[in-house]
Parts: structure tokens; C-alpha cells; sequence
């Protein structure tokens, strides 16, 4: 089994499982998760995402109970996503369900005369 820190688990659902233990999505209920590096979440973890985002509920591993959440997300990645869909790496429908909003940042690398100003303010 594996343990995803972004979602919940109650005592006694594998082995470690000591507590009942909310994940990062329980805990931003009525908030905002950021979910950073998005592009490189296995496939069974993008399922999850998907219908969390979807349903806007879960179950915690070994739980019964429905547990509703509200959260806005804000995703990052360093990966040109469209290239992992089309490389079957990256859920077309979870990236349409995250890209409601879309912001590019260039790397520092390529905007030199930006990074002056950024070195005298740090």
C-alpha cells in the first residue's frame, strides 16, 4: 500500500497506521492546497487527485465515511505537461480539471536583467 501525505487514513488501515491521521486535503478544507510538482505524481496518485477534485469527497484509506471537501488548488510544475499526456505520463482529464487557470513563468535563466534587481532585494 502506499501512503500519500495528501490524503487520509484511519488507525489500523495497513501496518504503521497507529492513528487516524488527516492528509493535506482534509486539512485545507475551506482553504487552498498547493500541490507542488504535480507533473511528477505516479498514475494511481493522479486517479485519487482526479476524483477528490471531481466528487469533491474521499473516503480515508480504511475509513467508510464520506468526508466532503472544499478546496481551491494551486498546482506547479517544472514539466511541460502536454508533452507527458501525449507521452501517457500525465492524465489528460486531470490536467484539464487543474489548468482552469494557467500562469507561465519563464525561468530566471532567461530573464538576465530581472535577476540584479532580485539579488539586491535578498
Amino acid at each position: 500500500m502506499v501512503c500519500n501525505p495528501n490524503f487520509s487514513h484511519e488507525k489500523g488501515a495497513f501496518t504503521g497506521a497507529v492513528r487516524t491521521k488527516k492528509g493535506r486535503f482534509e486539512l485545507a478544507h475551506k482553504g487552498t492546497i498547493f500541490l507542488d510538482e504535480i507533473g511528477e505524481i505516479p498514475s494511481t496518485t493522479q486517479v485519487i487527485l482526479l476524483r477528490v477534485l471531481q466528487n469533491r469527497c474521499f473516503e480515508r484509506v480504511g475509513g467508510e465515511k464520506t468526508i466532503e471537501v472544499d478546496v481551491r488548488v494551486i498546482a506547479a510544475t517544472n514539466k511541460e505537461l502536454k508533452k507527458e499526456i501525449a507521452a501517457g505520463r500525465f492524465r489528460e482529464d486531470l490536467y484539464y480539471r487543474l489548468n482552469v487557470v494557467s500562469i507561465h513563468m519563464p525561468p530566471l535563466r532567461e530573464k538576465r536583467r530581472h535577476t540584479l534587481a532580485l539579488r539586491l532585494f535578498s
